[in-house]
Order: structure tokens, then sequence, then C-alpha cells
């Protein structure tokens, strides 16, 4: 479940980044006013503005709600336990077995 959200929140992502690099910006429209651009009659009269922005709301609300689902679940996880696999027996660490299992720095001890 996690690795599908991860997948549809990349995809969403990358469609927010997409949508938002084609859009044209608001001072764009200034040059068809004087009759330098008729480009935009490909998604009819009112140009590209409706479709791409309701895109791009709609890609945008999903990333954050994806975002806001991965955030929860990756804080949720239930903390694992070491099973030995040949005794199947959990394995417990203190503190003083994991500083013995960390190396010493070249030519320092280690305190006991």
């Amino acid at each position: 479940m996690f690795s599908v959200l991860l997948v549809i929140y990349l995809l969403a992502a990358v469609g927010v980044i997409g949508l938002v690099l084609i859009q044209q910006g608001k001072g764009a429209d200034m040059g068809a006013s004087f009759g330098a651009g008729a480009s935009n009659t490909v998604f009819g009269a009112s140009g590209s503005g409706n479709f791409l922005t309701r895109m791009t709301a709609i890609f945008a609300t999903v990333f954050f709600v994806i975002s806001l689902v991965l955030g929860n679940m990756s804080t949720h996880k239930t903390e694992s336990q070491w099973v030995d696999p040949t005794q199947g027996q959990v394995i417990e660490q203190t503190a003083d077995d994991v500083a013995s299992d960390v190396p010493a720095p070249v030519g320092e001890e280690i305190p006991q």
C-alpha cells in the first residue's frame, strides 16, 4: 500500500510540475490583445486556461492529500524487533551492546 501511494505521489508531483510549466503567465495575454497571438485556439475560444487550471488544482489536491497520508503512515509504523533466524527468539540489545558494536576510530580506544 505504501509503495502504491508513493508511485501515485510521484506521478502527481510530476503532473503539477508539468502543468505549471505549460501554463502561460498573465502577461502573455497582452500580446494577443494586439493581434500577435492566435495560437491558443487549440483549446477553444477561451484558451487553455480553464482546462490547465482545473487539472493543476486536481493534481495539487492529490499531491497534498497523499503527502498527508504518507506522512501519517510513516510516523505510525510499529517498531520491529530483531529475531534470531536460527533460534526463533527475539533479540534485545542494550545500550552497552550497541556501543560495543561500533568500531573505534583509528588510534583511539572505546572506554569500557
